[in-house]
């Protein structure tokens, strides 16, 4: 995978701006309606139905005020992902936004879309088979952002110590570029012990794991967690109390949900990585829009990707942002992703303090 990155501030206004030019006809005025096909992958992870849904739904009518947004949620099943996408083809939509489950599972309903003439553009994950573009997160940036938060962790014990890595579901295109990009940070520095793929990005999966790495390894060897995301950290801090570790070992996380923030609060998880969804949003937004008008999107992007089956794939990547307890308050309560009153609650009232979290 190759790309050239903008800074995101010039680069988001050159989205918004273009996409505002694509929008209008010749005589000025707006294109008529159409539907956009919204198909994300689960309900494990709280952010796709608190966050992306409703940011590309706003989003979309923003841009096109006709417009509307067929949406379907796979949870976590290819098959029925798979029923979602080939139906949207089938009632016609003119564009489809697609976080897939599995890309090999569903490479023949985009290769269906395409012989349809209906443009798919891969959201945060990415898809296999003839997609008009790509938009995500730099999935190898997020992995080193949680290495090298881990190691800042660890402290005295980042030299040679013990690692347990709870890595990701295999079948999502992500974990293996996540865990890449955190095995380039603690590669020489630490030993990982154990390493673990996440089945569903779930939390009971990753609690199994942890336990299981407790049990084969005993607690004073696991110096850190290299946990993919925060459901996957919500496991393992789980199964590292019930085990009665004490102190817990750093653990990392990704996708900033509120609990996990509310553990960085509590000094149960160290880190999560925070990606400004509602960049991502609004990129993926832009492009849909665009392909349904007809227009291409040499303007919106600003990368190319490589897939396995498809070579220069119009994208853009987005910057994410380690958050630990030092800066909470500076990144996801300044861009208004949670409220201080939301994050500390009457029990982390004290903690909150103690970080100087407070109004």
């Amino acid at each position: 995978m190759r790309s050239r990155r903008w800074g995101l501030g010039a680069g988001l206004v050159a989205v918004v701006m273009a996409v505002s030019l694509a929008g209008c006809t010749e005589d000025g005025g707006q294109g008529e309606g159409f539907t956009v096909g919204l198909l994300l992958p689960s309900r494990a992870v709280p952010r796709w139905e608190q966050s992306d849904r409703p940011l590309i739904e706003k989003r979309v009518k923003e841009l096109c005020a006709d417009c509307t947004v067929a949406y379907a949620n796979a949870e976590n099943d290819a098959a029925s992902q798979r029923q979602q996408m080939n139906s949207m083809i089938t009632k016609g939509v003119s564009v489809l936004i697609l976080d897939v489950v599995d890309p090999k599972a569903l490479r023949s309903s985009v290769r269906a879309a395409d012989r349809a003439g209906i443009p798919v553009v891969a959201y945060d994950r990415l898809a296999e088979g003839p997609i008009s573009g790509f938009v995500s997160f730099d999935g190898g940036r997020v992995g080193r952002l949680q290495g090298e938060a881990l190691l800042k962790g660890m402290g005295g014990r980042a030299d040679d110590g013990g690692v347990v890595m709870v890595n990701g579901d295999p079948s999502s295109p992500n974990a293996a570029w996540y865990e890449d990009g955190s095995r380039s940070v603690l590669q020489d520095k630490v030993r990982v012990l154990k390493s673990y793929n996440t089945i569903g990005w779930r939390t009971e999966n990753a609690h199994d794991h942890m336990s299981a790495a407790i049990n084969a390894l005993g607690p004073n060897r696991i110096d850190g967690v290299l946990a993919a995301n925060d459901s996957i950290a919500a496991g393992v801090v789980a199964a590292l109390k019930s085990a009665r570790v004490s102190p817990l070992p750093p653990v990392t996380g990704q996708d900033a949900d509120l609990d996990a923030v509310r553990r960085i609060v509590k000094g149960e998880q160290y880190m999560t990585v925070y990606k400004p969804f509602r960049q991502e949003t609004e990129a993926a937004s832009a492009m849909a829009v665009a392909l349904a008008r007809g227009n291409d999107l040499d303007a919106l992007v600003t990368s190319t990707v490589n897939s396995p089956t498809t070579k220069d794939v119009p994208a853009v990547l987005l910057d994410p942002v380690s958050v630990t307890a030092e800066n909470i308050g500076r990144t996801l309560v300044r861009d208004g992703i949670y409220t201080i009153d939301q994050i500390c609650t009457p029990k982390l009232r004290s903690a909150c303090d103690r970080i100087g979290l407070t109004r």
